[in-house]
């Protein structure tokens, strides 16, 4: 495919960011000029580098393609079943320093009441390549099974200026009990409080909805290379692989209940995204879409690593406000979910839920490194950040998959006197920041960044 020239320009984060309604604006490139780059499909050359839309402000940093080459990443990535413990956070076998064998162990105490320790499937509609049930009690080799997530798939509609399209979406969360119940999906009593930033639609007979606008555009390609190797992050070149409109935003307000219900797919028909056995085109599904079935109306997912309250747990990364974290999350910019407010957690008002990311946690080694963390370490090796989360079902009833992004870094002292390590509980990460030994990046107040992300929780696992 050819080129579609646009006068867009890509923003690109550098050095000296400030935190203002965005993710990352770079002060110094602001005061020059900005560079003007050109837009291309997934299927053409994934060397050049793609304008999103008009609505990505950064500027770009000038980075040498010999010292870091741009990286076409379109697709999933590395699975949550990772290489080592650094990547990986399925739990042990628990009868691991016992003289029994695993088979004399009772069942876990989560099977009688999810609330207890032990895993728990969240998201009940779904499949896992990887038994949640069974955990502790199964030994689950690195790298296989991949760690995936097969879901409804639902095909409704979208009004467009040139009339009804498809809309391919699937539900991860609602914000009513009872509608959460009957479609196996997680319970927010948050999403209620989405106001504008959930966009409207009306249930139609067959039961699917019908959306009044909102498209997602999944044809760019997902740009991402890091900064230098001193400080990764943020990344030298960041741009995603997917891009909703203004009106697009996986937040539905059908009936008055706000469901999660992110696009995956184009609005296309059923033989443009008929790939039941994986290798699906990525110009047309989102990046975390490993197979897709419209005939029998499921889709296979990519899972994450993830921690909330000291548990490890899988989720599901579909859309955030901002581009530069969609193109490390490897999921859709939807511009419209920046009208939530931040910076709120948990009063009555709020629809977000805390989510903790590290920019600059531990890298060394990799995936080999047991205390591996952070956006730094993600961008050198490919990997999942292991971010750490607030309340989720079962552990807590402040649970929202939209999750307000406070980003923290680790501070020179606390790095030399050997105190940065992996963080998985909330309140650690506070104490940390009430004790001055994490902040903001580049030294500013710890707290909310700006940009939210949503991500449905599927399952606890211990």
């Amino acid at each position: 495919m050819g080129l579609i020239h646009r006068n867009d320009a890509i923003a690109v984060p550098g050095e000296d960011l400030l935190f203002d309604g965005g993710f990352a604006v770079n002060t110094d490139r602001q005061r020059g000029e900005r560079a003007r780059m050109s837009r291309v499909s997934k299927q053409a050359s994934p060397m050049l580098i793609v304008a999103t839309a008009a609505v990505i402000t950064f500027s770009l940093a000038a980075v040498s393609a010999a010292e870091t080459p741009l990286r076409d990443r379109n697709g999933p990535g590395p699975a949550a079943n990772g290489p080592g413990p650094g990547c990986n956070v399925i739990p042990p076998l628990a009868s691991i320093g016992t003289k029994v064998d695993i088979s004399q162990f009772p069942q876990p105490d989560s099977l009688t009441d999810p609330e207890l320790a032990g895993p728990v499937q969240l998201l009940r509609s779904a499949t896992f390549d990887i038994p949640i049930e069974s955990l502790t009690h199964v030994d689950v080799p690195s790298g296989n099974p991949r760690g995936t997530i097969t879901l409804p798939l639902f095909k409704g509609a979208v009004k467009t200026p040139s009339g009804l399209k498809p809309a391919w979406y699937i539900i991860l969360d609602a914000g009513d009990q009872a509608e959460a119940d009957r479609l196996g999906v997680n319970f927010s009593k948050k999403l209620r409080n989405a106001g504008d930033a959930a966009r409207p639609a009306t249930l139609r007979a067959d039961g699917t909805f019908l959306f009044e606008s909102g498209t997602v555009d999944f044809s760019p390609n997902r740009l991402v290379a890091p900064g230098p190797e001193d400080r990764p992050f943020p990344p030298s070149i960041a741009q995603p692989g997917s891009v909703g409109d203004a009106n697009y935003s996986p937040l539905v307000n059908v009936d008055d209940i706000v469901y999660d219900a992110p696009i995956v797919a184009a609005p296309v028909e059923d033989a443009a995204i008929n790939f039941p056995n994986g290798n699906p085109n990525y110009a047309l599904v989102h990046d975390q879409v490993i197979a897709i079935d419209p005939a029998h109306r499921t889709v296979t997912l990519s899972l994450i690593n993830g921690f909330s309250f000291g548990k490890p747990v899988f989720y599901i990364s579909t859309e955030s406000s901002d581009p530069t974290v969609s193109a490390i999350e490897a999921n859709t910019f939807a511009p419209r979910l920046r009208r939530l407010e931040v910076g709120v957690d948990d009063i009555a008002r709020s629809a977000v839920e805390r989510i903790f990311i590290a920019t600059n946690g531990a890298s060394e080694g990799g995936c080999d490194n047991p205390q591996r963390q952070g956006l730094s370490a993600a961008l050198l090796d490919g990997h999942r950040p292991n971010n750490t989360f607030g309340g989720i079902p079962t552990i807590a009833t402040d649970y929202s998959p939209v999750w307000d992004a406070n980003i923290y870094e680790w501070t020179d002292e606390a790095i030399e006197k050997g105190y940065r390590g992996l963080l998985t509980e909330e309140f650690r990460i506070l104490k940390l920041a009430r004790d001055g030994l994490i902040t903001g990046p580049n030294g500013a107040p710890f707290g909310s960044a700006g940009p939210v992300i949503v991500c449905g929780v599927a399952a606890r696992l211990n």
